[in-house]
């Protein structure tokens, strides 16, 4: 559940609010309301809290009396030199966490000043909104009613005096991000035995088809035809057929690029004969949040009118043990023909992408390439939980994908594909291994995809950090993030 956001074209002051939010840089000083009472009480009690307006920092201050009595939230935007989307996208939402706390029913907040990396008006408003809104986010599907101690999430408004087209359509984005990021977190968010492969086909095609795109979905019978025989074993072990989504999405007119966006569905992995303990199985809900950020991603694009042709495929498997399940030494015969040993069961989800990168790469024969997955545990530990690890054999095209990221305020860091070290891939008894030794594991795992993107442009993004967070985060909260989906709603926005 996330907040409802309008703009309007009045003063802050004007508008009925129970909270104001105002923005200030670190050093600077804090806008003003235009209402002297309200201007004064709250410069007065900010110098009394040597308030020093650290970035998402937030200062609540009751001001003003009468009707006009509200809370003003000031929060810090951090050194102006240092300031960015990302910053931006953490004070509004910082803002919003505040107000919810403070069981505001209504807040309209203004926008921050000018920054040397981002001074136009529409792309302010367009991250204050998505910040605001974000922010908001609630999975509340499961909690009976009276047990959440917390208020509802507030009505927002937007004040901004001069509309213009530009800041109309940077508001209609935002909510389209917000959307896609606010379904790709409640997708990631289910409980595993409520989201099956099953249920994530049936949901897909149902927002499919509210969203005017194309869907095909490939069974047991179809993805045995296709050759998918390396999805199709991770599979075995679960009662849940597997499952492989290709939704469509072309634009009105003739498109620029053709796009091909690969996501990781493992809707449930136990870690299989190489199972995880009990600890490395919490959260394993959330291994699919790759191809949560395909689907939700597509969803955005009739919203925003990307000039690209799109095209998203998932596969969508339980890694379960049972007598069926695959083993540890089988050799398994990918789309490709390209042999695999399986030295661990738990390096699954690149078994998954390797048939699906293969079928992008011959039935769809895009212009370039980019898989999400949460792969590898050796990602996190390099990058920590608020980054996502990215990979290419193009430096062009990881390069459009980093300097998407960036405007989308995501943070994403490029890690290396050494050729030597597709030597820890060896096997005595297959083509490859399905994973190296124990170090440099995410590149290692970057390097066996390569093998089956083909010589097309093709990227990895690993957001096994950024997917899913344990610890409250003052922008994401818990729980899933729909990491990926800014990048991916921007990266189809910048042809």
């Amino acid at each position: 559940m996330s907040s409802k956001l309008v703009l309007s074209r009045k003063r802050p002051a004007d508008v009925a609010a129970d909270a104001v939010v105002l923005y200030a840089f670190e050093g600077g000083s804090v806008p003003k309301l235009g209402r002297s009472k309200l201007d004064r009480d709250i410069s007065r009690e900010l110098i009394r809290r040597k308030a020093k307006f650290k970035l998402a920092e937030v200062t609540d201050v009751v001001a003003g009396d009468g009707s006009e009595r509200r809370f003003v939230l000031v929060v810090g935007l951090g050194k102006t030199a240092d300031a960015s989307a990302e910053g931006i996208h953490k004070a509004a939402a910082a803002a919003v966490r505040r107000a919810r706390a403070l069981r505001c029913e209504s807040l309209v907040s203004t926008l921050p000043g000018s920054m040397p990396a981002v001074t136009d008006v529409a792309t302010r408003l367009r991250l204050t909104a998505e910040g605001l809104l974000l922010g908001s986010y609630r999975f509340e599907q499961y909690l009976t009613r009276g047990r959440d101690s917390s208020a509802a999430p507030p009505r927002i408004t937007l004040a901004l005096e001069k509309t213009s087209r530009a800041a109309r359509a940077a508001l209609e984005r935002a909510r389209a991000l917000a959307d896609a990021a606010g379904l790709a977190r409640d997708l990631v968010n289910e409980p595993a035995a409520s989201l099956t492969p099953s249920e994530m086909v049936s949901r897909t095609r149902r927002l499919a088809r509210q969203h005017g795109l194309s869907v095909k979905v490939l069974g047991p019978r179809e993805i045995e035809r296709q050759k998918m025989r390396a999805l199709a074993t991770v599979g075995r072990g679960s009662h849940e057929p597997e499952r492989v989504v290709h939704l469509v999405y072309k634009p009105k007119g003739r498109p620029k690029a053709r796009l091909a966006w690969i996501g990781k569905g493992v809707t449930f992995d136990s870690g299989g004969y190489n199972m995880k303990t009990g600890s490395h199985m919490d959260g394993m809900k959330a291994d699919m949040a790759g191809s949560a950020a395909v689907v939700a991603a597509m969803m955005a694009l009739t919203r925003v009118g990307a000039a690209v042709e799109v095209h998203g495929v998932v596969g969508l498997v339980e890694n379960l043990v049972s007598g069926r399940a695959f083993k540890p030494g089988d050799v398994l015969v990918t789309r490709s023909g390209k042999t695999v040993e399986v030295n661990n069961t738990d390096a699954e989800g690149r078994l998954v992408l390797a048939d699906l990168l293969d079928y992008a790469r011959t039935t769809i024969k895009p212009d370039a390439t980019i898989d999400l997955a949460t792969l590898t545990g050796a990602c996190v530990i390099a990058l920590g939980p608020a980054a996502s690890g990215l990979m290419g054999n193009d430096e062009r095209w990881v390069a459009r994908i980093r300097d998407a990221s960036q405007r989308a305020g995501e943070r994403v860091w490029q890690l290396p594909l050494y050729d030597d070290y597709v030597e820890m891939l060896r096997s005595d008894v297959a083509d490859r291994k399905n994973t190296g030794s124990r170090y440099a594991g995410a590149l290692t795992a970057g390097l066996f995809l390569r093998e089956f993107a083909g010589e097309g442009r093709w990227a990895h993004l690993d957001i096994a950090g950024p997917a899913f967070l344990e610890k409250d985060d003052p922008f994401w909260g818990k729980g899933g993030t729909g990491a990926g989906v800014a990048t991916l709603l921007e990266l189809a926005l910048s042809y």
